[in-house]
């Protein structure tokens, strides 16, 4: 079953020098693929300009339906994913209005709440809400600097900010509706563990049931040792329905339990039952 595309561009010096664990990558990852939608690349890029177009550009070429971008949308001198947008699209940045009003609208509340002496729209508070021509601004529930949503002959290009909160309030509000509204499926999985067989005698057997069963992809991921084989086998589907995917699901377990006892293993299955989310 064919399901939209989707890239991930995480932005920031501090993902690439390890000082920041990307959990926004994996998080984003598992949220969309639960959606329907088939995550096929993540990049990490610094907070340079040049850098940024670039590989907004690369992305662009390949023309997924989705680009989401996160990190550099603050106040601060290196918050720079705007102005790389903007250079790959070859487009003005200009204060949007609308962006204004959002940002204006949080000062005013932490005004109101004591956390700010005054209300003032300094260039760094403006440059929330300076973004590329044509961009629309989406609301941030929980921080100060709204996402970014443009249209770009057929790919949807949202920038959410790098907090992790802000970027999963956003993403929940404002990009899920769309994924959705793409999605048309959703995202399936279960889990069995395997004792006592080795990882290299399982290979071939999860290939066999893989042929068998082309709309599962199975996964396996071991957890013991050589020594004692433990291993996780992960089973996923995408489906327009639960009936569908535990159909699928239970096919391909049953023949794989089989073929694993059949070599001297043993299968235990969890008691959860095939999920989505």
């Amino acid at each position: 079953m064919n399901q939209p595309i989707m890239e991930i561009i995480c932005v920031g010096n501090e993902l690439l020098i390890g000082k920041t664990l990307n959990t926004n990558a994996q998080w984003l990852a598992k949220r969309a693929t639960t959606l329907g939608i088939a995550v096929e690349r993540i990049t990490v890029v610094g907070d340079e300009v040049d850098k940024i177009a670039t590989v907004i550009q690369e992305a662009l070429r390949r023309k997924p339906k989705f680009i989401i971008t996160t990190g550099g949308l603050g106040p601060t001198f290196d918050d720079k994913t705007l102005q790389g947008i903007a250079k790959a699209l070859n487009r003005k940045l200009e204060v949007d209005e609308k962006a204004l009003e959002m940002v204006k609208e949080k000062y005013d509340t932490y005004f109101k709440e004591g956390k700010i002496e005054k209300v003032e729209l300094t260039p760094p508070r403006v440059k929330m809400a300076t973004l590329p021509k044509g961009a629309e601004p989406l609301p941030n529930p929980v921080g100060t600097a709204p996402g970014v949503k443009l249209d770009v002959e057929g790919t949807s290009l949202i920038a959410l900010p790098g907090v992790p909160r802000e970027m999963e309030a956003i993403f929940e509000e404002s990009v899920v509706p769309l994924l959705k509204k793409a999605g048309k499926v959703m995202f399936f999985e279960t889990s069995i563990h395997a004792d006592g067989i080795m990882e290299s005698t399982l290979a071939p057997l999860i290939d066999r049931v893989m042929h068998d069963n082309p709309y599962v992809y199975i996964k396996s991921h071991p957890k013991g040792e050589e020594r004692k084989p433990h291993i996780e086998v992960h089973f996923s589907t995408t489906a327009k329905n639960s009936k569908t995917a535990k159909n699928r699901l239970g096919k391909a377990i049953i023949q794989l339990s089989e073929l694993v006892q059949k070599n001297g293993g043993k299968i235990r299955v969890l008691k959860k039952k095939p999920n989505s989310v």
